[in-house]
């Protein structure tokens, strides 16, 4: 029987130069993010020719777009059967960590910190949501419960309770959860990382920030240290602290004696500067981005709501395809600290719906015109887009037309517009489209839906308009 994506894995290799060209792979839910070692063996355009290859990103790691639920598939033959490394290592070749280390120094410092901010918070998406999925739909029962429309029974305050510890299980600790994986990025211990964010989560802090005087009984949210103060932010940079500190430690302490002076100085330092520095200053720095966001998109007046929703659902499709979408992560988790939801995220999901709704008026025109491969490049892409898996329709379809990718934006913007109007709100944040409305609120999901529809009609009108038969026949 014929393994599709062994053949697929086998036929990307092939383009980049076989699979010893290849210094690691991993993939995220949509891409391969192969590192190459060099560059010259790779034929970009063939690989775009690939069947089953949605597009590439030219990035270091190279991305290729293969689709949903196909990359770890891809991946996994190309690791386990075929033998690609999974895993970045140091070799013993001193010219190939020589040549890696000059790649990395050519990145500008804002897309190294961006990588960074990729690599802590995309292993958690499912994780994040599944738990706010079931936050949901505790949310749902709870309110069914109080309204009468379900019956208070121990049934349904099990099954409530049973959805609401699998949410908490998460998102209760999730400064726990990101410090763990901050570390991995920064060179820290793990368990270390992992303590840094249970300390901003503990108790402990307000009775700290009592005896210090810092602590505002009345307006306990006003402290200047309180328990959550700073958020995921306090914790990303204390833990960039303890990998500071826990290397300078290195260099002067007894391999002997290492294991157990290194990680109690290190933590007996970080309490200090955690509640002396760290969490105050990064609380700071959370209370003003909250406030900016409120400016954007919970203003008190109605009119420049519309003008922020529509501007950043037209604007997020470029931010993807720049990769810079992944530095608004840390802004949803903010919001999610201070405010118990995410107002940014359904915003910015409509720029999918207009693609979708771009999409369809593009396949339209396509079998006018009777481009075959465009029908069948869309046919196979746009039900990942429907359900929230934007990738294989920029990289297949609106990018590669280019007006298309435009008005997609435009269409979305109008979806982005009602619903920050309707202020919608998500419990979580993931892929977007219709696999996120359960992570929206009780009182958002209905809006959130009416958003998509919108976005959906305004891509399809604007590229009616505006793409001709004649330049998808060209394509």
């Amino acid at each position: 029987m014929a393994n599709k994506n062994l053949d697929l894995a086998q036929a990307i290799l092939d383009q980049l130069g076989g699979k010893d060209n290849i210094a690691a792979a991993t993939n995220c839910m949509t891409r391969l993010h192969l590192s190459i070692k060099d560059d010259a063996k790779v034929d970009k355009a063939a690989l775009k020719k690939v069947e089953g290859v949605m597009g590439i990103v030219e990035s270091d790691p190279l991305q290729v777009v293969v689709g949903p639920g196909i990359a770890k598939k891809v991946l996994d033959e190309m690791t386990d059967t075929i033998g690609v490394p999974k895993d970045k290592k140091v070799t013993e070749d001193w010219q190939q960590n020589k040549d890696d280390i000059k790649k990395g120094q050519k990145q500008s410092p804002f897309k190294r910190a961006l990588k960074t901010i990729a690599g802590i918070f995309i292993p958690m998406i499912p994780a994040i949501i599944a738990a706010g999925i079931f936050r949901g739909f505790s949310d749902i029962i709870g309110t069914a419960i109080g309204e009468g429309t379900l019956a208070d029974t121990d049934f349904w305050n099990l099954l409530q309770q049973s959805f609401a510890l699998i949410g908490h299980a998460f998102l209760g600790y999730f400064a726990i959860f990101t410090g763990v994986n901050a570390a991995k990025q920064f060179g820290a211990t793990e368990a270390l990382g992992g303590m840094i964010g249970a300390m901003s989560i503990a108790p402990m802090i307000n009775d700290i920030s009592e005896i210090l005087g810092l602590y505002n009984a009345d307006q306990p949210l006003e402290s200047v240290l309180t328990t959550g103060k700073g958020g995921i932010i306090g914790v990303i940079f204390g833990v960039w602290i303890l990998s500071h500190i826990e290397k300078r430690l290195r260099k002067f302490i007894p391999n002997s004696l290492d294991l157990i002076l290194t990680p109690v100085i290190a933590v007996f330092v970080m309490v200090m500067a955690m509640v002396f520095v760290v969490m105050p200053v990064s609380g700071f720095v959370s209370d003003l981005l909250i406030a900016g966001l409120s400016v954007l998109i919970d203003s008190d007046y109605f009119f420049v709501n519309l003008i922020s929703g529509y501007i950043l659902a037209a604007a997020f499709l470029p931010m993807v395809l720049l990769g810079l979408h992944h530095g608004l992560i840390p802004l949803y988790a903010i919001q999610l600290d201070a405010l118990g939801g995410v107002s940014l995220f359904p915003v910015l999901a409509m720029a999918g719906a207009g693609q979708v709704g771009a999409a369809i008026a593009i396949y339209i025109k396509a079998k006018r015109v009777k481009n075959d491969r465009m029908q069948k490049v869309i046919s196979g892409a746009l039900p990942a887009g429907v359900l929230g898996i934007g990738e294989p329709l920029i990289y297949g379809v609106t990018l590669p037309l280019g007006k298309p990718f435009i008005t997609a934006g435009l269409g979305a913007g109008f979806g982005g517009a009602y619903v920050i109007s309707m202020n919608v709100m998500a419990n979580a944040w993931g892929p977007s489209g219709l696999v996120a409305t359960p992570l929206m609120q009780s009182g958002s999901i209905v809006h959130y839906l009416i958003g998509i529809v919108i976005s959906y009609i305004g891509g399809f009108i604007i590229t009616h308009f505006f793409v001709s038969s004649k330049d998808v026949a060209n394509v």
